[in-house]
């Protein structure tokens, strides 16, 4: 049986960070019809509803219905420890997250985590994530096995080090290889589900565990490749002492095979003019993780860039501090403040849903509400707090009415999540 949801619908038929506000579609009394875990129809709420009487109606009065918000990168390992105090990217790492993800040599414990990290995201209103693992095959199994239970769409890789890591939480450039390959061919494109070769940065990998893991996207060129670049000005200096043959720090990736279409670079904040034109000129993607840049100071994105290449928003947990795209969307707002890019409410409700699936190369499938696409969706209350509420009651269009949220909206705001057409 088919649903109809009725609400507000928001969808976008362009990109708002070149055509502006023009580019979202807004339906004051608009339906979305779902059927078989697909969206059927979209358009006026009182006529889908006489097309189709035997529809199980799901009204959402005044609020809004949106494509599910869309995390471009997280490490889901790291749930356990967010918001733990540090100074920069490498204490943070000595002094939380290698320790916590040594226990993820425990299969039970990973379980533990992968379900306690996707109750966490789908009650923030995310239907997909493209999440690192660690090295242990057992936390791709549990966080692959956790998505698929709840029909989410997926992109998940093992993390790959083979040195300046702990002992138990290095592998080789061949085990990297021979693990992350098994682990590809049990689980891409099985259901939602999709493998992503992801070594962690240079730093943690060799040259010969690149080349290694270049050599299996040559052999498996629609998976996603994942990796961080730029993140950090003293991380970029050992970058440079670790690979003194290299041009930059993209070059330490290119050289190995791990620049093309489907790369995908966390951060990517301290770009040189030639790593920006190559970024480009590959078609690769990077990923804002705003409330992580500031938590570990590492510097403000350039936003820029969406004009030039595939851009998509994260939370980066658990580096970021929030779980919520909501409050990921504020701090992508504030941090271009900064740099004097003013950001329009309909670019980050866009980078959030179809900006970041563009970037994971999934737009086709998700990030929007259009006829064909996956029914995973977001309903959103405007008016979820006294404070937000009394700012919405002054609207006088969309953008005042949902910018409030953007800005002071967390959990609350979520009325409900559907994901592949079935309500979560």
């Amino acid at each position: 049986m088919a649903d109809l949801l009725l609400g507000q619908v928001l969808s976008f038929a362009g990109d708002p960070f070149v055509e502006g506000p023009g580019a979202a579609r807004h339906i004051t009394a608009g339906g979305v019809l779902v059927e078989n875990g697909r969206i059927a129809a979209v358009g006026d709420g009182a006529a889908l509803r006489a097309a189709h009487p035997a529809a199980r109606v799901q009204d959402y009065g005044r609020s809004l219905i949106s494509a599910g918000f869309v995390d471009a990168h997280v490490h889901y390992p790291q749930t356990a420890i967010i918001a733990s105090w540090g100074k920069r990217l490498i204490d943070w790492l000595n002094s939380y997250t290698f320790p916590e993800e040594m226990r993820f040599a425990d299969p039970a414990y990973a379980a533990e985590i992968a379900e306690r990290y996707l109750d966490l995201v789908t009650a923030n209103g995310t239907t997909t994530v493209c999440t690192y693992c660690t090295i242990h095959p057992a936390s791709v199994e549990a966080i692959m096995a956790a998505a698929q239970g709840r029909g989410l769409r997926l992109f998940a890789g093992k993390t790959c080090m083979d040195r300046n890591a702990p002992e138990g939480l290095r592998d080789t450039a061949q085990a990297g290889y021979d693990e992350s390959r098994a682990l590809l061919q049990k689980w891409h494109g099985r259901d939602r589900l999709s493998y992503v070769i992801t070594p962690r940065f240079s730093p943690t990998s060799t040259p010969e565990q690149l080349q290694a893991l270049g050599a299996l996207w040559r052999e498996y060129p629609d998976c996603l490749m994942q990796t961080h670049l730029s993140e950090q000005p003293d991380e970029i200096a050992w970058v440079k002492e670790l690979f003194p043959q290299s041009r930059d720090y993209l070059d330490t990736y290119e050289a190995q095979g791990l620049l093309r279409e489907g790369a995908v670079y966390g951060h990517a904040i301290h770009l040189t003019a030639r790593e920006k034109a190559r970024l480009a000129e590959a078609g690769a993607s990077v990923v804002h993780c705003p409330t992580s840049n500031t938590f570990i100071g590492s510097g403000l994105f350039d936003m820029g860039l969406a004009t030039q290449l595939r851009v998509g928003l994260a939370t980066d947990t658990g580096g970021g501090s929030s779980f919520s795209m909501l409050r990921t969307m504020a701090a992508a707002y504030e941090v271009a403040q900064l740099r004097h890019q003013p950001l329009h409410p309909s670019q980050l409700w866009w980078l959030a849903t179809q900006g970041s699936a563009r970037a994971l190369r999934a737009d086709h499938l998700i990030g929007n509400i259009a006829v064909g696409m996956e029914a995973d969706l977001v309903v959103v209350d405007l008016a979820s707090t006294p404070a937000i509420e009394q700012a919405t009651r002054r609207a006088e269009d969309l953008w005042q009415a949902l910018f409030p949220t953007i800005m002071m909206g967390d959990d609350r705001a979520i009325r409900a999540v559907w994901a592949n057409g079935r309500r979560l």
